[in-house]
């Protein structure tokens, strides 16, 4: 399996990088590759996705940065998406690990990884702001 490491540096701590983005509620604001709306219904976060309706499941709270995520398609295909907050440089790097999926054109993930990279540097203008 194809896999690239996206990430982008942030001046924030860690702990703010952390529970800005591990808050669901927060995805529209910056992961349009995810999320145009969100809401929790029946005991899950369920977003408005390019990919359609979706469910989308957070890691547990951690103290290490871990805002892996599982994202449920309408069909009931599931990914999973590794995710880390880490210490850089007096801020903060978020990593973002995409899998290619089995039968993804190289156009699509290529398309995945743009995505990825926009929502990445949307966060970083959010919480620079802040």
């Amino acid at each position: 399996m194809d896999s690239q490491h996206l990430s982008v540096h942030i001046r924030r701590s860690v702990d703010a990088v952390y529970d800005y983005a591990s808050n669901p509620a927060n995805l529209p604001e910056w992961a349009a590759g995810l999320s145009a709306g969100i809401a929790y219904e029946d005991g899950q976060w369920v977003s408005d996705s390019p990919m359609g309706r979706v469910s989308v499941e957070m890691a547990e709270n951690n103290p290490y940065g871990v805002l892996d995520h599982w994202v449920t398609t309408a069909d009931g295909d599931t990914f999973y998406n590794p995710v880390r907050v880490i210490e850089a440089d007096g801020g903060s790097e978020v990593v973002f690990t995409l899998r290619r999926q089995p039968d993804m054109s190289d156009d699509a993930y290529e398309a995945d990884a743009i995505a990825i990279v926009t929502d990445l540097a949307t966060l970083k203008v959010l919480l620079e702001k802040r």
